[in-house]
Order: C-alpha cells, then sequence, then structure tokens
C-alpha cells in the first residue's frame, strides 16, 4: 500500500473493544515499509499498529473468502491484509487470528475472526 492509496476505511462493524468507532484513518509509518497506524476519526489519540500481511508474513495464507464477500469482495486475492502488532518488551507479536480485511476500492474493512483454523493470537513477529 502506497502513501497515495486508500487512508480512509470504513468498518462494517466496530473493532473488538473500539465500539462505536467505525471510521479510521490508515496512514503509513515513515520509513518503516509495509508498517501503518489505524486510528479512529473521532478519536485520534487510539492508535493501533498493522503491518501488511504481504510483507511481513508472506506465508499467511488464512481461508478468508466468507468475511470477503462482506467488504464487497469477489475473491480473497483482492483483499488487503492487515495484521494488528503488538510491541510487548523486546518482542513484537501479530494477531494472525483476527486479520484486517480490506476493499481498497471502496474503503470497506472488517476484523474476521478465524475459528477454527489454527491461527495463532500471538504470533512473534519475524517467526
Amino acid at each position: 500500500m502506497s502513501p497515495a492509496t486508500l487512508s480512509a476505511l470504513t468498518f462494517v462493524e466496530p473493532l473488538p473493544g473500539l465500539a462505536p468507532h467505525t471510521d479510521f484513518q490508515l496512514n503509513p509509518v515513515d520509513g518503516a515499509a509495509g508498517l501503518f497506524s489505524l486510528r479512529p476519526t473521532e478519536a485520534p489519540e487510539i492508535r493501533l499498529f498493522v503491518v501488511d500481511a504481504s510483507v511481513y508474513t508472506p506465508g499467511y495464507a488464512p481461508d478468508i473468502a466468507a468475511p470477503c464477500r462482506r467488504i464487497g469482495l469477489s475473491s480473497p486475492q483482492e483483499a488487503r491484509v492487515l495484521l494488528v502488532a503488538t510491541a510487548d518488551g523486546a518482542s513484537t507479536t501479530v494477531n494472525l487470528m483476527a486479520p484486517v480485511l480490506v476493499n481498497e476500492s471502496t474503503g470497506a474493512s472488517l476484523q474476521a475472526i478465524l475459528d477454527g483454523q489454527g491461527w495463532p493470537l500471538r504470533a512473534p513477529l519475524g517467526a
């Protein structure tokens, strides 16, 4: 996702723990390819970091066909897949169980919960 790409995202349902916010700004972090900050438009003091799965976890291939349809995509290959990153002391983990899916044409987004697929909630980044 280049700096010129879509930065306004609208979630079809609030992110867990961030209700009632559904409108967010996605901005690249300078000097870190594939790293973005995600902030609710109405509460910019709240910030999550997300990473582009294709950059940081190239082998990640969850079954996301059903949630992609909820954001207007006809195939999973059309989705931009972002992972919520959490820094905890000296390590950083990513949530592979609940990727953020983005329809880059419309900005429609969804955090998909992938129960039963065996993806971890906290996978070490770079493992």
